[in-house]
């Protein structure tokens, strides 16, 4: 008897072991500060857009790596600023967390003089998660097949064509701004409240065109109901090789806009918490897998500290104030 009993207390030693082993890591490893805690990333834009999509993509994983809960909560309005404002008045504990378009951030000082929060002195930024290059794209019926033809198209009826935007002032309203100042075009841009919106109705053909993340926009070229006539990024992009640059197909050396998405947590929260946010991330971005869902996905990691990504704010911030200053951009 004793025998057996002792032959069965191994097997269930061995039992519990086996399944501790399988189990995921992250329910014995759980971060001594977040483990336990419920994160929330606030997204300041509606579902459905490039920041929500990659709050959701990241969510998960964060909350496997922290043994934390992790929520995604959409607040939108405002151009995003209603969302922002809401995380820069947050506890600094690093449980509340901005995921947004950097242009959200680097752009609305130039465009909203009445700003409730300062960019840079209001938020602590974690790092900067992904690079999605705007698509330069068009509802399927315009008789343009690419920038160039686009432009001529423009120039030949001033004013015609309805520019799709995901809200007033926003990184791809700038881009179509940027794009008209240097190629000498106007064209009328319609506001939308996000840039699922701006997209559905290029694609119903109530608006002409739209520069929009690749994310977001991508699927819809693929589906043959947006046609991809220029990709925003420096070189072609891989994710999409044969679709030109805009620099080439315009005629526009130099030209480069795009979603650059970032996590930014409460001004005043601990450098501690912010390094482990900032490891967390970074891990889960580079995995193999999660780099080839987000070049699938078209767009790319952008490697760096919390401190590049603090430079690379105010860097965007004077880029569009010129953008902004040059145009004579009026907004409402």
């Amino acid at each position: 008897m004793p025998n057996s009993l002792s032959r069965r207390a191994l097997l269930a030693a061995a039992a519990v072991a086996t399944l501790a082993a399988a189990a995921p890591q992250s329910a014995f490893a759980a971060d001594p500060y977040f483990g336990g805690k419920s994160i929330k990333i606030v997204v300041p834009n509606p579902a459905g857009g490039t920041s929500d999509i990659l709050a959701r993509l990241l969510s998960q994983r964060m909350a496997e790596a922290l043994g934390a809960t992790v929520v995604v909560e959409n607040k939108a309005g405002a151009t995003g600023n209603l969302g922002s404002d809401f995380v820069a008045k947050s506890a600094p504990d690093g449980l509340t967390l901005l995921l947004t378009d950097i242009g959200s951030l680097a752009i609305a000082p130039s465009v909203f003089p009445q700003l409730p929060f300062d960019p840079v002195k209001d938020f602590a930024p974690v790092l900067l998660v992904a690079y999605s290059p705007h698509l330069l794209a068009a509802r399927p019926g315009l008789p343009a097949k690419d920038a160039k033809e686009l432009i001529a198209l423009a120039k030949a009826k001033p004013n015609s064509l309805n520019f799709a935007i995901s809200g007033t002032g926003g990184a791809n309203h700038l881009a179509g701004i940027e794009f008209a100042l240097r190629s000498g075009i106007q064209w009328t841009y319609i506001p939308y409240k996000g840039g699922s919106q701006a997209i559905n109705d290029v694609v119903a053909g109530q608006a002409d065109v739209l520069f929009n993340g690749m994310v977001a926009t991508w699927p819809m070229v693929e589906g043959g109901k947006l046609k991809a006539l220029a990709i925003s990024s420096a070189k072609r992009f891989p994710g999409a090789p044969n679709v030109p640059t805009v620099a080439e197909s315009a005629n526009l050396p130099g030209f480069e806009t795009g979603s650059y998405q970032g996590i930014a947590a409460p001004a005043g929260t601990p450098p501690a918490v912010v390094a482990t946010l900032h490891q967390t991330v970074s891990k889960i971005l580079a995995t193999p897998d999660m780099q080839e869902r987000l070049l699938k996905m078209g767009a790319e990691t952008r490697p760096g500290s919390s401190a590049d990504f603090g430079n690379f704010i105010k860097t965007e911030k004077a880029r569009w104030a010129k953008v902004v200053k040059d145009s004579g951009a009026k907004f409402e």
